[in-house]
């Protein structure tokens, strides 16, 4: 049996670094987890979910909307870098933007995650569960693939939407909704 050892944050920050074309996660028990580039479709979708997230928080004052490139260190020990993320003013540290450009102990309130060509369904909702057990309020699964929204819920509820549907951030992003059909 091969065995592997943990990552530590330092590693995962310097790989990151040397391996910028891939998206470099760690699970829970230290593994490494790396995603080849999007495609340009699933690119595009990300930018308008995290373009359309930054200006309604900065707009009402919200807290601070996140890229794909943050990394956030999950009570667990994962390092989760969504394709969208928000955490609430009053959630953030003072003066966090002034620390060390590293992985931060604060779990999004908020998480969005698109699916692309090269994503699977299955490990996505998983990925999704995980967010909320670790503390996640609310999060968006979107995917392209099958043409659907899924919700998830710190209770525990998930809910699927069709395209056509307008999904909200309820009480995590006051006022936050957005149609589906923008990310699709």
């Amino acid at each position: 049996m091969l065995q592997t050892r943990a990552i530590s944050d330092t590693e995962l920050m310097r790989l990151s670094a040397m391996h910028s074309e891939l998206r470099l996660e760690r699970n829970a028990d230290g593994s490494l987890v790396a995603a080849p580039p999007r495609g340009w479709i699933s690119g595009n979708c990300e930018s308008r979910a995290i373009s359309r997230l930054m200006v309604w928080v900065e707009d009402h004052g919200l807290g601070e909307a996140f890229s794909s490139s943050s990394g956030f260190r999950l009570p667990n020990g994962a390092v989760r870098s969504p394709d969208t993320a928000f955490i609430a003013k009053a959630r953030l540290p003072e003066a966090w933007d002034q620390q060390q450009d590293e992985y931060i102990d604060i779990v999004p309130d908020f998480v969005i995650e698109t699916r692309s060509q090269n994503n699977s369904l299955t490990k996505l909702k998983e990925k999704m569960q995980e967010y909320i057990e670790q503390g996640v309020q609310l999060g968006w699964l979107v995917d392209r693939k099958n043409k659907a929204g899924h919700v998830y819920r710190a209770d525990g509820s998930v809910t699927q939407y069709p395209e056509a549907a307008v999904v909200s951030s309820e009480v995590v992003v006051p006022g936050f909704e957005l149609g589906l059909k923008t990310l699709l």
